[in-house]
């Protein structure tokens, strides 16, 4: 009797047409609206627009736009670290996991391969004419003694790097480093991550849109004012950029509500299937919080492969802000080779005193750059990332749920209040349109 009532009051008005138009255009308006927000959150990847000194918006370089993500990446990825890889374990644990031991084997065959050419190129360079000088047979026990110090020197060398790798290799600044220069990943790694729960915005956005959409269509009818639909359809574009991001992450902590449940749902058509209607707990709790155990394993295997790799562990110690204290330590190992009384005796004499101490710099710039292409090498990348998969995984499922929302919601945060005031422009500017192309021709 009341719905019928209230159907007739809406029939009898007379812009009872463009009235009902209202529900369905705010859920497209509010679809369309959210969609931009989510993709202007992480695209473009480098900014495109006009560049202009010192603009003041937005922390942009000028007119136009630039993903957040991607603008903010060494910010974003800084807080990540802090807030979440941190508690994961010790960069030393993680280096210890990958089993340095067999690094050492795989460094020193690769090396020792090229272990004669790579004499050849630092003698040289530093005195071409006293080693097209040197006889050959004393060359061949320069090589062989070279070859069979070696071993030693590279399993004590890689020894001492990994018991000194915290002090060798921030990983704060390693992974900040990274993303910041390769901002693709950190837009990649967001989007792997939280793809779920963007898309659950991106569609639980018309539904909200909606439900504000029939809501309005009846303020409408107690307040048949014009100013009312680009207002209010502003008010839902703020409100539904919130709600939506809001229902990923809140509640953090799991509740538990009784209810009744009489179906349950299935993958295939018809999609529910009926039950015995029963007493359960319904699970309320943020999207992305539920799924922690399926993000668990993504999450680890791209720390694993792109960002706690043995690649970048190394090319921070050897090339990063505390590269000299690598140097100071690799002299140590690598001097021994010219201590020795046949390199001594030959060298030294021929060198002269300043040139045999820029031979030892040549050494160590030769040698570093020798041990970084078995460090770059795929497989053994790929090896070294199966050992610490499994303990970044598990670690990751025994974080606590508030711990766990900061591997996404950094994303979201860091300029939430601007994606909230684009859904309410973007509203307003739906809402005048459809007010000047429904609602006024209605009335004449």
């Amino acid at each position: 009797m009341v719905a019928t009532s209230i159907w007739q009051t809406l029939a009898e008005h007379p812009e009872f047409l463009a009235m009902l138009t209202i529900p369905p255009v705010t859920a497209f308006v509010t679809w369309i609206h959210v969609w931009m927000a989510l993709k202007m959150l992480f695209y473009p990847i480098k900014f495109r627009g006009i560049r202009i000194p010192n603009f003041p918006f937005f922390g942009l370089p000028g007119i136009g736009w630039q993903g957040i993500v991607p603008r903010k990446a060494g910010k974003i990825s800084g807080v990540i670290v802090d807030q979440t890889l941190s508690k994961l374990g010790s960069l030393d644990e993680f280096f210890q996991a990958m089993e340095p031991e067999q690094m050492a084997v795989f460094i020193t065959d690769t090396v020792d391969q090229n272990l004669e050419s790579l004499i050849d190129e630092i003698m040289l360079e530093r005195s071409e004419t006293l080693w097209n000088n040197i006889p050959y047979a004393l060359k061949r026990r320069l090589y062989t003694q070279a070859h069979q110090q070696l071993p030693g020197i590279m399993q004590s060398l890689v020894t001492d790097l990994t018991y000194h790798v915290e002090d060798l290799v921030d990983m704060r600044q390693m992974i900040v480093n990274k993303m910041e220069s390769d901002r693709r990943l950190m837009v990649n790694m967001f989007l792997k991550v939280g793809q779920h729960e963007i898309n659950f915005i991106w569609h639980i956005s018309a539904l909200i849109g909606l439900i504000f959409g029939v809501i309005q269509m009846f303020i409408f009818l107690v307040v048949p004012v014009h100013w009312t639909v680009p207002f209010f359809a502003a008010v839902w574009g703020l409100l539904t950029n919130w709600i939506a991001i809001w229902m990923v992450f809140n509640p953090i902590e799991p509740k538990f509500i009784p209810c009744i449940k009489f179906f349950c749902w299935r993958k295939g058509f018809p999609f529910i299937k009926l039950q015995v209607p029963h007493i359960t707990q319904f699970r309320w709790q943020g999207g992305f919080m539920k799924r922690q155990e399926e993000v668990s394993e993504v999450f680890a295997e791209i720390v694993v492969k792109d960002l706690v790799t043995l690649e970048n562990i190394m090319n921070e110690m050897m090339y990063g802000e505390r590269a000299a204290q690598t140097r100071e330590l690799m002299k140590s190992h690598l001097y021994e080779v010219l201590d020795s009384p046949l390199v001594n005796t030959t060298l030294r004499m021929g060198l002269g005193r300043r040139e045999f101490g820029q031979l030892k710099n040549t050494i160590i710039d030769k040698s570093i750059s020798a041990t970084m292409i078995p460090m770059r090498d795929p497989e053994l990348n790929e090896s070294r990332a199966s050992k610490i998969f499994g303990l970044f995984r598990d670690r990751i499922r025994a974080l606590s749920p508030r711990e766990f929302q900061n591997l996404l919601r950094p994303a979201f945060q860091e300029d939430e209040l601007t994606l909230i005031i684009l859904g309410g422009i973007t509203g307003f500017l739906a809402g005048w349109l459809h007010l000047v192309l429904v609602f006024l021709p209605a009335v004449s």
